[in-house]
Parts: C-alpha cells; sequence; structure tokens
C-alpha cells in the first residue's frame, strides 16, 4: 500500500505487513535442514576419501561391511522416530533420507574400492575411490554406463546386494519415512486439541453467597 502526502510533498510507500511468524519459522526449518542434509553428505564423503582404506576385502572387512549394513538399519530407524516427533516432520524426512543415501552408497563405493584392491581384475578397469564412488552411484540408480562393470564373481554378487538394498531403500523405505510424516502431523493437529494443562489446576467459580 502506498501513502503521498498531499501538496506535493515527498511519497512515502510501505512495503506492506511482513511476512507472517509461521511462514519465517517454516523458511527458516527448511534452511537449517538443506544445510544439515549438506553437512552430512559432505561429512560423510569427506570421511570417505580421508579414511585410510588400505587393506584387501577378507573374511573381517565383509563383516565390516555387514556391520555397516546394520548401521544403516539404525540410523533409518531412529530417523524414522526423529521424523514423528518433529515440528517439521516433511523436512526432517528429507534430511534423513538424504543421510541414509549418502551413508548406503559410501558403504559400497569403500567395498568396491576394498574389493579391486584385493582382486585386481574385479571389474573392468582399476578403480580408484572416485571410480568406485561413481560406479556405487550409477548402480543404486540403475543408470548402467557400461564404462566400469562387474567382472568377478564377488564383485557381482556385491553388486546384486547393492541393487537389492537399493530396491528396499527407495520401495520401503520411502513408504515407512511417509508413515512416519503422516504420524508427525497427525499429532500436530491432536496437540492444539489438547486442553492446556496450568500448574494451578482449572478455575473454579465461586460460590454464590446466602
Amino acid at each position: 500500500m502506498s501513502e503521498t502526502t498531499s501538496g506535493g510533498g515527498t511519497g512515502r510507500t510501505s512495503s506492506g505487513p511482513p511476512p507472517p511468524a509461521g511462514l519465517r519459522s517454516r523458511r527458516g526449518a527448511a534452511a537449517v535442514a538443506v544445510a544439515r542434509a549438506l553437512s552430512v553428505a559432505v561429512g560423510l564423503v569427506t570421511a570417505y576419501y580421508l579414511l585410510p582404506l588400505d587393506e584387501r576385502l577378507s573374511a573381517g572387512t565383509s563383516v565390516l561391511l555387514v556391520c555397516g549394513l546394520l548401521a544403516v538399519l539404525l540410523v533409518f530407524r531412529w530417523e524414522v522416530r526423529a521424523v514423528a516427533r518433529s515440528p517439521h516432520p516433511r523436512l526432517r524426512a528429507v534430511e534423513g533420507l538424504a543421510a541414509t543415501l549418502v551413508l548406503f552408497l559410501v558403504l559400497f563405493a569403500g567395498s568396491y574400492y576394498l574389493l579391486d584392491r584385493s582382486a585386481p581384475g574385479s571389474f573392468s578397469e582399476p578403480l580408484d575411490r572416485t571410480d568406485a564412488l561413481y560406479f556405487a552411484l550409477t548402480t543404486f540408480c540403475t543408470v548402467g554406463f557400461g564404462d566400469i562393470a562387474a567382472r568377478s564373481q564377488t564383485g557381482r554378487v556385491l553388486t546384486m546386494v547393492q541393487m537389492a538394498g537399493g530396491l528396499l531403500l527407495v520401495g520401503v523405505a520411502a513408504r515407512v519415512l511417509a508413515s512416519a510424516v503422516q504420524a508427525g502431523l497427525d499429532r500436530q493437529r491432536r496437540e492444539p486439541a489438547a486442553p492446556p494443562r496450568s500448574g494451578a489446576g482449572p478455575e473454579e467459580e465461586p460460590e454464590a453467597g446466602p
């Protein structure tokens, strides 16, 4: 709305009312969720490049792979509970899915890298860490450019495990997160309807005098 003073004076323009507090809160929560998701992704990828992955794939590292997959499930379970309790369940679900996905890809990329070091020729070309992460990502996206392929039986089994895990992550995990989001939204709808609790207890009407 614009206001102009009479007599040809200087004009004064009003920029309108500020955005409501709820909108500012949602924008701030979205910014925080994006920042945290990016921080987790960058942290996991940085750890993947900095960790001393100098060992060869063996029975011990296979056990670590299984433990890593269990860790992915535990992280996902914790994220589902956090989504249901979050004041912004949709944003929390996106953040949790991003963290789980990056952890899943980094875990298999490290496994491919160790397998190539322990058994050269397991893939169509030698893998460095970037190549292993690239192969894990293309396998997850089912793109299959054909430039890198698993040749050994161990490599193909590991790739099939990632394919199955990726299908579960996209299908089942997305449904579970959607249910957690709905539970969080239902909880938010019920909370305003609940009567406010006060430490002094409900007020009592004064008794009528005689």
